[in-house]
This record gives C-alpha cells, structure tokens and sequence, in this order.
C-alpha cells in the first residue's frame, strides 16, 4: 500500500565512483542532491501506485467470496466468470505496493532528520485515516447488515493503527497493510534514518534484513515473525535496493539485492496465496503468482533505470494522490454500494462495478482536496517540537 510521500525524484547527484567503489561505501553522511531542472517527477511511479490499488480493488469486487458474495447476492466467480479469473490474483497488488514502497520511502527519507521522517510518516497516515475511519465506522451503523460495527472502545483503538497487535477487530480490513508498513518505517528509521541516509547504510540494512528473515525460519519464534516480518520484507528490501540503483546507477551488489529479493518475494506469495478453493473457490496458479510477482519488481525496476521517464503525463500526478484514500476506503464502502446499486436498484453487474469504483475515486478526491492538503501539512507543523527555555524568570 505505498501510502507514501509525492514520489519526488531528487536529483542526480555529480558524478561520483561506481556505488561498489570504497568512495561511495564509506561516505559519511547522507548524499545530499544538487538541483537539476525541468520536471522531476517519477509520474510513472504514481502511475503504478494507482494500477496496484486497483488490483486490490478489482479483488475484494470480483475475486473472493464472502461480504461481497452477499453483496452481489451470488458468488463473483458466476457472476463475472471472465475477470474473476483474473482478478483473484488482484490480491497481490499488496506486495506491489511493498516495492513501491521501499523504493519511495529510501527516496524520501534522504537527507531528512529522524524528527522529519516521523513528522512525514505521521502527517501522511493519519489524516485520511481517521476519515476513512469515520465514514466506514458510520456506514457499518446505517448498514450493519453489510458491515458488522465495532464497540466504540474497538473504533477508538482502531485511531491509532496498533489494533492489529492489541488483538482488537479492525474497521478497515485493509489496515493490516498499514501494520506492515509501520514496522517497515520503524525498522528503517531506528537502523538507518536516525543516523543518516548513506548508500552504505541502506546496502547494510537490506542485507541485514534478509539474512534475518531466513534465521526466523530456524527460529520459529512468533515475536521475532512479527518484528523482521519474513513474508513481507522481500518486496521493501527489493524496492530499496531499486531506488539505489535509480540515484547511484546499475552495480551487480545491487541488482543481486534485487534477485535474491524477488527471490524469496515469489516463494513467500506462493506459499500464502496458493491452496485450492480459496477465496471463493477460484483457484489460483502458482504460475501466474510468480509470474505478478515478477511483473511488480520488473515495472519499479523500469522507473529506477530510467525507462519510464518519457511517461509525464500529469493525470498520473492525481492518481498517485488519490491511491491512498481510494485504497482506504474502497472495500467496505464498496460493500455498501454494491448492494445498494445491484440488489436494490437493479443495475447491471458491470455498470454497478464501474460506478462503484468512479464514485470511490471521487470520494478519493474529495479526500484528497478538502482533508489530505489542508491537515497534512498542519499536523505535520504542529509535531515540530520546540524545546522550552532553559533560562528561567529574571
């Protein structure tokens, strides 16, 4: 879910000795890039970002069963017979996003104070999130028949993000993405931002990383599962080394970084996602699975070597912006007019799909326009912390 900063491309720094060289793996401090003009924007990164979201979308609408099932009032597998089968591997844009994610916060973390990096993340999450929040919780009390409400000391838990690890029932389902998420921003802050971004540090990290997620398989011990997070950690690790190969250049260290990353990325989405009979009884090939797996390291690898930058255009900028809203709010809420269009009003399947998605992406925007723009920044000025004067009354 790269619920991300703007994917802002700094610029190139001079040229340097290759990233292998001892130069560039003992600098000792963040590499801070020089201005370079025209438009810097990886817009074909928001591009990606916006095609991950409608994967997960397509899936909770068309790919599985259950809430939606009865939303539709049969199975999606019967009623879209064609998408289904592709849309019940939409589930994977979540590792999708995992990619794009490491890329964008190495990206965005460069040259930045840990005190920036929290202030960004916070300022980031939390708005939208508490929107989301709010209109899903309300609409679970005016429809609890599609959505089950949550006690009101649940719904107050659920503000903080840490619902999944104190065990409470989540109103958004797709916030355990946001939980693995955060423990990626943990991870790297206190291993890496805290003492300045270098390119030897996120080498460091992503290799440390990795090692540690195949000792938690000797280990079998369910804190340290939570802590190194060995399902997930392929996609950041991958998507850091990317952004590596995108400011410094292509080196074998780093393309082996994302071998090994995609790697064991493939294997971890295979073991998760193929049993027979999941989700609705659409069963999924261990095939396809490696094959999208692929498909996501090989597309932010496009944007990190460069092939994508003839892509400029500036709807993408808006799709990177609505991704984040869109993703919150689009399964339950989709729930809701998905019965309301097609059980109550008759619509046609595929029209109720389309106006359903159309009608979450202009809420996105509402979103986006009237909560993300205004109180981001707000909230981001207000966490700045102003330390007291030490000089006392006169």
């Amino acid at each position: 879910m790269n619920v991300s900063d703007q994917t802002m491309a700094p610029a190139r720094p001079a040229p340097t000795p290759p990233p292998g060289a001892t130069a560039v793996l003992t600098a000792p401090g963040p590499s801070v890039p020089g201005p370079r003009g025209g438009d810097d924007r990886l817009r074909s990164l928001d591009g990606l970002r916006l095609l991950a979201a409608l994967m997960v979308c397509l899936y909770h609408f068309t790919g599985r069963g259950g809430t939606i099932a009865a939303s539709w009032h049969q199975s999606p597998g019967r009623m879209f017979p064609t998408l289904s089968q592709a849309a019940v591997y939409g589930c994977l844009g979540v590792q999708f996003f995992f990619v794009i994610s490491g890329f964008v916060i190495c990206m965005s973390s460069w040259g930045r104070s840990l005190g920036d990096f929290f202030r960004s993340r916070v300022a980031r999450l939390y708005p939208a999130y508490w929107v989301a929040l709010l209109l899903v919780g309300g609409a679970s009390l005016v429809l609890p028949v599609v959505l089950r409400p949550v006690r009101f000391d649940e719904f107050l838990v659920n503000l903080t993000m840490l619902q999944q690890p104190m065990g409470v029932p989540r109103v958004l389902g797709v916030c355990w993405t946001l939980w693995a998420e955060v423990r990626f921003y943990a991870l790297f802050a206190l291993c890496v931002v805290w003492r300045g971004v270098t390119y030897r540090r996120v080498v460091m990290f992503c290799a440390v990383w990795t090692l540690a997620c195949a000792l938690t398989q000797i280990a079998r011990n369910p804190v340290l599962d939570q802590l190194v997070m060995p399902e997930y950690a392929p996609f950041f690790v991958g998507g850091l080394a990317l952004y590596l190969v995108h400011r410094f250049g292509s080196s074998l260290m780093l393309w082996g970084i994302v071998a090994i990353s995609w790697l064991l990325g493939q294997h971890w989405a295979t073991v998760e996602l193929w049993h027979p009979g999941a989700h609705g009884g659409i069963p999924r090939s261990p095939w396809v699975i490696q094959l999208v797996v692929a498909l996501a390291f090989a597309s932010v690898a496009a944007v990190a070597t460069g092939w994508t930058r003839w892509v400029k255009g500036r709807w993408l900028t808006v799709a990177g912006a609505l991704t984040y809203p869109f993703y919150l709010v689009h399964e339950h809420l989709g729930w809701v007019v998905i019965r309301v269009l097609h059980r109550r009003l008759g619509l046609h399947p595929y029209l109720t799909l389309l106006l359903a998605v159309a009608g979450l992406l202009c809420l996105a925007w509402l979103i986006h326009r009237f909560v993300e723009r205004p109180l981001g920044p707000r909230l981001k000025r207000a966490l700045v912390t102003r330390r007291p004067s030490t000089d006392g009354p006169r």
